[in-house]
């Protein structure tokens, strides 16, 4: 008599639900993949490939429910009629990150916070690559986790997590966790309640021991506070830029300082490729994370002087007559302008909108005052940004295109200027997404030096 093995449902065809997918098949589940949208050729012929049933366009919800377990996309919210039913059924519902967590024995190390955490990770990761080690690169970030646990055996993993991703992990443990900061971010996910989503960031702390290694940024008031109410049973090591902790990692006369109590490493910040102060606390992070698990101040030294960071992050784009074009189309929040606007050492011709988060712009009306010469607005729905900042600025424009946008930039610009794309939106209004609104930008300046 055939045995039917469990069924377990994936939620969402992208890279992430693919690479659960098959990671399920290959540990002997009945596996059935649901996805809303089309999906992509590449991810259509990978299932067909290994001959795992899926659907399309819809959710059958007879079928799903009848699952074992369910592996959901974050990309999928918690208020989605699919998702709501399976609560009803109390069937769990886990990420990709959990499921890859239980086939692998690697170390982790987890990185999340609202704004720093793509450079930290990516840093991270480049920092145990140096070094030598065999290290996997994935999460919110790269190839899928579940994917590669199936494909390699690497002895340790840098994940990128995202707050939607820990709401539904349960059992995996961080060896080493960073926490960078947490300021208001898609709250809209989170019933607009903040502390919803600062409990979602600790998540990265459950199951955690004290053998285990906590980073965080030490001057993040919310951090703080968490940390003192919760009390968590782990070696802790704070990251500073205005004191100096020991153990611990922090800024001192330029110097990048990482005192473990004994031989302290130094690395003076000027020599490096990443600048301004909220890359201090993402450097600080990695150099803290890498030497926890065992990475040489020789390599931590040569991986520093030879990072390169991701597109779409303060990504130099372009420069026409003495303006410079910069795109930060990663900066979807308040508090990455924030640290963008904090780094510029001129005029500053910031372009920003597209779907607000339920953003709150007082944080940054010193320093546009300070900083910002002009205002172009990119999205379809602009008013929140125009209330706000049209009595802030000398000078407002209004578009939903963005070569028009980059026009008016170097018009407006005079030989020393910076035009900024720094959103602190969302992007789907007008764009598949930030690394499609990032690179019609870079082609939108590309456009107009030629």
């Amino acid at each position: 008599m055939e045995v039917k093995m469990p069924l377990m449902v994936i939620l969402g065809g992208g890279e992430s639900g693919v690479g659960a997918a098959l990671l399920a098949k290959a540990k002997g589940y009945t596996v059935f993949l649901s996805d809303k949208s089309l999906l992509q050729e590449t991810y259509r012929n990978m299932l067909l490939q290994h001959g795992i049933p899926f659907e399309e366009g819809q959710h059958t919800e007879e079928q799903i429910l009848q699952a074992q377990e369910v592996v959901k996309s974050p990309g999928i919210p918690e208020k989605a009629a699919i998702i709501q039913k399976l609560r009803q059924k109390n069937i769990p519902v886990i990420s990709e990150i959990e499921l890859a967590t239980r086939y692998t024995n690697a170390r982790l190390i987890g990185i999340t916070g609202s704004n720093g955490k793509t450079t930290t990770t990516l840093l991270t990761y480049h920092l145990l690559k140096t070094a030598g080690f065999n290290v996997g690169l994935a999460g919110n970030i790269g190839d899928s986790f579940a994917r590669q646990v199936l494909e390699n055996s690497f002895d340790f993993y840098v994940l990128e997590l995202s707050s939607f991703q820990l709401d539904d992990m349960y059992r995996a443990r961080m060896n080493v966790a960073i926490l960078l900061n947490i300021t208001p971010d898609h709250l809209d996910r989170y019933e607009y309640q903040f502390q919803n989503y600062t409990n979602s960031k600790f998540r990265i702390l459950q199951n955690m021991t004290p053998d285990d290694t906590l980073i965080y940024y030490q001057e993040d008031p919310v951090i703080s506070k968490e940390l003192a109410d919760r009390q968590p049973a782990v070696q802790v090591q704070p990251v500073s830029l205005i004191s100096s902790p020991r153990p611990g990692a922090y800024l001192n006369d330029g110097l990048l300082v990482l005192d473990d109590g004994h031989q302290p490493f130094r690395v003076n910040m000027a020599e490096l490729p990443l600048k301004g102060r909220h890359n201090a606390i993402n450097m600080l992070a990695a150099i803290s994370a890498a030497q926890a698990v065992g990475v040489g101040t020789e390599a931590l030294h040569r991986g520093l002087m030879t990072f390169q960071n991701a597109p779409h992050r303060l990504e130099p784009a372009g420069e026409m007559k003495g303006v410079q074009f910069i795109n930060d189309s990663k900066a979807t929040n308040v508090d990455s302008v924030y640290y963008a606007l904090e780094s510029m050492t001129t005029p500053v011709i910031w372009i920003a909108g597209g779907l607000d988060k339920g953003n709150d712009y007082g944080q940054l009306a010193a320093l546009v005052r300070e900083k910002v010469k002009a205002l172009i607005c990119l999205g379809k729905d602009n008013q929140k940004l125009v209330s706000y900042f049209a009595d802030r600025v000398p000078a407002l424009f209004e578009t939903q295109d963005v070569n028009e946008a980059v026009a008016k930039g170097l018009e407006w610009g005079k030989p020393g200027d910076t035009v900024l794309l720094s959103p602190a939106c969302a992007s789907f209004d007008l764009f598949r997404n930030y690394e499609d609104r990032g690179n019609r930008f870079k082609e939108a300046v590309k456009r107009i030096m030629n």
